[in-house]
């Protein structure tokens, strides 16, 4: 049996920086992750493309993770449209007047896996199991003790970080609202003839919903999201065939475009845990809060739910109180329903009403976007939203 301040069961981002952050305040933290260790440390390509705000990229900078990420690889967001049907008035957000040259970065979810990884596995305070799964959670006193596939190891605290459809979850008995929107997205890379300008657009097209993402090097991350079936489909498209049938589904805007990368595919459900603490056990993440992606919030509402926690703990521990208190992640729990819970359920609307393609939704929609695009508040205010600026250096 091992002993640490925290056992953290799921490491991916929020896992990683959770590690991280915990570390830095003087905690022994011990990571438990499924994946092997070969595969943990050099995580592949998944097709996904994280728009970071300037707050998470402050973020990743002080946990160290971010000087890990090739320069090459971040690629700037200036502007960013949003579209309904075809050739309509767009919703445009821009950074003037902000004294920033970027809205925020697009960086591979697997780089930045990549970057929290490496800078883990240089603070001494931190254990990385790999090929290691969490077989039973137990409390006993004050002491949370995780039984996992090579041991156990007994901590003050420990942390779910598994993820939108997480065991550890279950294992802990807490119950999570799922909204499931009953469509997939594809994800890939695709090169094009034309310039994006780093330009992001999300467009809600009769049918599909497509996110047309700028990345370095003349290409776009292409999201395009439909039923499940369509989807299952174009996913294994023959490659000649699948550039024809996205350039027809882009409107040909980017000009002539070709695959570049493999291609992904992800069911589309809202998570939402019905707790994120209890006594000796708090829930980050996807594992707490599943966003659908279209307000590209999710991995940023994660970076924040681990930031929340470690200050709750930091201050408690200057209270003398221990990392796994009920009143220390009560506090958390409380500030991270508070910053999630309207932007998770404001997402789900949006989510619909942009969806759906019944007359009334369509005519909704569009004159929503003019209506929106004319009122100067409140593009600042979702502005500041996209690029959440508040720690930003």
């Amino acid at each position: 049996m091992a002993y640490h301040d925290v056992t953290i069961m799921g490491g991916g981002p929020a896992g990683l920086a959770a590690a991280l952050s915990l570390e830095a305040r003087g905690l022994s933290v011990a990571v438990l992750e499924r994946a092997p260790q070969a595969r943990w440390a050099e995580p592949a390509f998944d097709g996904r493309e994280i728009a970071l705000t300037h707050h998470s990229v402050s973020v990743l900078k002080e946990l160290g993770a971010w000087e890990h990420i090739p320069q090459v690889a971040i690629s700037p967001l200036r502007e960013a449209r949003v579209e309904t049907g075809r050739s309509n008035h767009p919703l445009t957000f821009d950074t003037q007047g902000r004294g920033v040259d970027a809205l925020g970065y697009l960086v591979s979810n697997h780089c930045i896996r990549r970057g929290l990884y490496l800078a883990a596995s240089q603070r001494p305070g931190i254990r990385l199991l790999g090929g290691t799964s969490t077989r039973h959670i137990r409390r006993i006193g004050e002491e949370m003790t995780v039984v996992h596939d090579g041991g156990e190891i007994t901590s003050r605290l420990a942390v779910g970080a598994d993820g939108r459809f997480s065991q550890i979850r279950r294992l802990q008995r807490i119950g999570a609202v799922m909204h499931d929107f009953r469509r997939a997205m594809l994800v890939c890379r695709m090169a094009h003839d034309l310039p994006h300008h780093h330009v992001a657009t999300q467009w809600f097209d009769e049918g599909q919903t497509i996110a047309l993402l700028p990345v370095n090097g003349g290409a776009s991350s292409i999201v395009l999201t439909l039923p499940v079936e369509e989807i299952d489909r174009l996913r294994t498209l023959e490659r000649d065939a699948f550039n024809t049938e996205i350039m027809q589904r882009v409107g040909r805007r980017l000009g002539n475009m070709r695959l570049v990368s493999t291609r992904h595919a992800y069911p589309l459900r809202g998570v939402y845990a019905h707790r994120f603490a209890a006594p000796g056990f708090a829930l980050i993440g996807d594992a707490a809060v599943g966003m659908h992606p279209i307000t590209a919030h999710g991995f940023n509402l994660g970076l924040k739910g681990q930031e929340a926690l470690a200050q709750e703990i930091e201050s408690g521990l200057a209270r003398g109180e221990s990392p796994g208190s009920l009143s220390v992640l009560r506090r958390f729990e409380r500030r991270h329903r508070l910053a999630t819970a309207p932007l998770f359920a404001a997402t789900n609307g949006i989510a619909t009403l942009y969806t759906r393609d019944e007359p009334a939704f369509r005519a909704l929609r569009q004159a929503g976007l003019r209506v929106a695009d004319a009122l100067a508040p409140f593009k600042s205010a979702v502005t500041n939203m996209l690029m959440d600026r508040n720690r930003a250096a």
